[in-house]
């Protein structure tokens, strides 16, 4: 076996055994915002919903109304458990809009973005929980002290302060790849078009320049601009095609006797 074939299974392995991240919330202040949650865990692949202090779900109120398909299985399956059980048992990720600026203040500091958090927790093997707090308040100050490490969403600094549901959907989406193989999105690689069908684009082009009598003295650098242009836009077969097909229309149209005609 060779070093790196060794080393392609192992990381197969890691990702193979890595648990999908729990969602936690804290203290929630009304059924709707763990409905909310429940829902954007169930978008983005996440199925293990954690509740500290929640308020009664009854099944006809409206943490299950907002809860959507969530309601079958994300919501109904919820653990309820301590604020100590729950740092206790896991690595946690606690989110907050509010940070220190540095580190004279390290309750709140360091911290990462979702997408940054996303990115290390791929290959991290460790049962872990992403915790949301209060809607009001969000999580305290003592909670997060405890708490292992902390998130945050870039925001206007005038007004960073999301709702809970509006975190929660965000964070997951940038954390989805933990959860999810795939998505509803077809995977479709993008092709670009041969390069002689290209030139043909760029040899078409160049007779509609002359076609319309553009000034001889611009021609090679509207020629480089159309070429920069179309080699930035990576056509497809498809798009070079129909592109093709009108500058050669335009070039080839019937001539204008003149303005009276």
């Amino acid at each position: 076996m060779t070093a790196d074939a060794g080393s392609s299974r192992e990381d197969a392995h890691t990702v193979e055994r890595r648990e999908t991240p729990a969602v936690a919330v804290v203290d929630a202040e009304t059924p709707g915002n763990v409905g909310t949650i429940a829902r954007a865990m169930k978008n983005f692949g996440f199925a293990d919903l954690l509740l500290v202090d929640p308020p009664a779900l009854d099944p006809d109120g409206e943490a299950y109304g907002f809860a959507g398909h969530a309601r079958e299985d994300v919501l109904p399956n919820a653990s309820e458990l301590s604020f100590e059980e729950l740092v206790d048992t896991y690595h946690t990720v606690g989110c907050t809009a509010v940070t220190n600026e540095d580190d004279r203040g390290h309750v709140r500091y360091p911290f990462s973005t979702p997408a940054e958090l996303a990115e290390r927790l791929a290959s991290v093997d460790s049962r872990t929980a992403i915790v949301f707090g209060r809607e009001g308040v969000g999580l305290t100050n003592e909670e997060l002290a405890r708490i292992d490490e902390i998130c945050t969403i870039p925001a206007n600094p005038e007004y960073p302060v999301l709702n809970l549901g509006q975190a929660a959907t965000i964070t997951l989406y940038e954390l989805q790849d933990l959860a999810l193989e795939e998505t509803q999105l077809p995977d479709v690689e993008r092709t670009r078009a041969p390069e002689p069908l290209l030139e043909r684009c760029f040899d078409a082009w160049a007779g509609l320049l002359g076609e319309i009598n553009h000034p001889e003295p611009k021609r090679a650098k509207a020629d480089r601009l159309f070429r920069r242009l179309v080699g930035r836009a990576d056509p497809t077969e498809g798009e070079a095609n129909t592109l093709l097909g009108i500058l050669k229309r335009a070039r080839d149209r019937p001539d204008r006797t003149d303005d009276s005609d």
